[in-house]
């Protein structure tokens, strides 16, 4: 009687046990920042790649044209996966794409512009991460399509097909 007991008690801790192990991976344990979209862009100062000058926010977003801020870093396999849509971008005549370099060694960041063609007009340092985490960014590569000094749309992870076409359809 005993063993009959410990064995029903053993089958119930485990088939418990199997049902919470199963619902736990059903659940999706992918984490999406809420995006604030129509936010005003953030107020910061960044030192230009390859010079000692250093730029406003207020500087680099001055106009009311559209602007796609892309953060990436040579060490970045994705930012490469993503370079030939910023070749294509940089074709349209309606935006500016500014780059703004993560974490990265300007020896590694010169040689894949190099390699790869250098899609931006103006590409700023951030080597601590502090710009990236003001803006809400938390890996590479991130965009931020930017008009009249708002964010409109964040992209996060690669500029793929799908988000070229909306960054396309967003410019008209």
């Amino acid at each position: 009687m005993k063993t009959k007991i410990i064995f029903i008690s053993l089958i119930t801790f485990f088939v418990i046990l199997f049902l919470i192990f199963y619902v736990g991976l059903k659940n999706t344990n992918i984490y999406t920042p809420k995006s604030n979209l129509n936010n005003k862009i953030p107020s910061f100062q960044a030192k230009i790649f390859d010079s000692e000058v250093y730029e406003s926010s207020d500087e680099i977003f001055s106009n009311n044209s559209f602007y796609l801020l892309n953060i990436w870093s040579s060490w970045c396999i994705p930012c490469r996966d993503e370079h030939d849509f910023l070749i294509k971008l940089k074709k349209n005549k309606n935006i500016e794409l500014i780059g703004l370099n993560y974490k990265d060694k300007k020896k590694n960041a010169k040689n894949f512009l190099s390699e790869l063609n250098n899609p931006y007009k103006k590409i700023l340092l951030d080597e601590n991460g502090s710009i990236s985490i003001e803006w809400g960014a938390y890996g590479v590569p991130e965009s931020f399509l930017i008009h009249k000094k708002k964010v409109i749309k964040k992209i996060i992870g690669p500029i793929n097909e799908i988000s070229f076409l909306e960054i396309e359809k967003l410019l008209k």
